[in-house]
């Protein structure tokens, strides 16, 4: 491009008075013209997109023909994540994509850790009694902590899912020394012995770990992945964490295996959020829930925006794009939440 591109920068508001990110959007503004919008609706979004060469965006409003056919100056789409669907149509009509969702996984995967590390040992039980004056101390428990309290290092941890998140909470358990063992069919086996993971099928997996993380993109293929076959097959002692989406888990039967209190669960996502205040869930003393806050850290965003800076770079450089999507990466993206059934 030898004008000035259009660049359309369409993200929540608060993102705009993040100071972490003031350097990012300084670093846009000198590469091309820039414009602020926080559009959620196709409807109010459209006019912005047909003035911009460039936009970089979460992953609404959702990219349709109809969207596209009405932008014909766009060539460069940045998305902090994006869907099945909308992803093939910007390919389709011949975008440069890249999207940056790996850069949540940091977060996620420490997040993950903490929640293995908190059920294991019962911190937040411990906190929550501290707060009111109901805690066990150590020389009042009759034989130390009870069976279900554990250490992590050396147990069974089985990860469904081994991405860009799976991979780095294998990085963390390393020193743990756990028995790794992955249901993933699309990584390869080089990255499996990297990590010294164990490629497994599902069913052994759940039948035979101590500790169960979900970190798995939702989509056709893995939605209820989980279901009352497997949560049945789980150990009792297991626990059971779920950093990735609810939709590859069935709940109902997550919940009948949680009230009879033989495992625990750790659940970070859930099939409606916010969660609904009389959710049993919230009643049952072996489930640990944290309101969907695994990834959303503001060195998450500082790391996603910058990706896409470097991608926009690129592209009016004519360099190659470190985060470009390409077709044999859309089947690990997550399904359209709204095109699910």
């Amino acid at each position: 491009m030898t004008d000035r591109p259009n660049l359309l920068i369409n993200l929540p508001v608060h993102f705009f008075g993040l100071e972490p990110l003031r350097p990012v959007f300084e670093r846009l503004g000198t590469l091309a013209n820039v414009r602020k919008t926080s559009h959620n609706d196709a409807g109010p979004f459209a006019p912005d997109l047909a003035w911009a060469d460039a936009v970089i965006m979460w992953a609404w409003p959702r990219f349709t023909p109809e969207l596209l056919a009405g932008a014909p100056r766009l060539r460069f789409a940045g998305h902090f994540d994006l869907w099945q669907g909308p992803a093939r149509v910007a390919l389709d009509r011949g975008l440069a994509v890249s999207v940056s969702r790996r850069a949540f996984a940091p977060a996620v995967a420490e997040m993950a850790l903490g929640l293995v590390l908190s059920t294991l040992r019962h911190i937040s039980d411990y906190h929550a009694a501290m707060r009111t004056g109901t805690e066990p101390w150590g020389r009042n428990l009759q034989g130390g902590a009870g069976p279900d309290e554990r250490e992590l290092t050396g147990l069974a941890v089985g990860l469904v899912g081994f991405g860009a998140v799976g991979q780095r909470l294998a990085e963390l358990l390393a020193p743990f020394r756990v028995e790794l063992r992955v249901v993933d069919p699309y990584v390869p086996d080089a990255v499996l012995e990297k990590h010294n993971a164990r490629r497994v099928e599902l069913r052994e997996m759940m039948a035979t770990s101590d500790v169960v993380v979900v970190c798995a993109a939702a989509n056709p293929g893995t939605r209820r992945l989980i279901g009352r076959d497997e949560i049945a097959a789980l150990p009792p002692g297991a626990v059971f964490v779920n950093v990735a989406r609810a939709a590859l888990v069935d709940t109902g039967a997550l919940l009948e295996r949680l009230r009879r209190g033989d495992v625990c669960a750790a659940l970070d996502v859930f099939d409606k959020e916010p969660l609904e205040p009389d959710h049993p869930l919230r009643s049952l003393p072996n489930a640990y829930l944290t309101p969907h806050r695994a990834g959303g850290l503001h060195s998450s965003y500082v790391r996603l925006l910058s990706q896409l800076a470097d991608d926009f770079e690129a592209h009016l450089q004519g360099r190659p794009r470190a985060h470009a999507l390409t077709e044999q990466m859309i089947p690990m993206l997550d399904a359209d939440p709204r095109a699910a059934t």
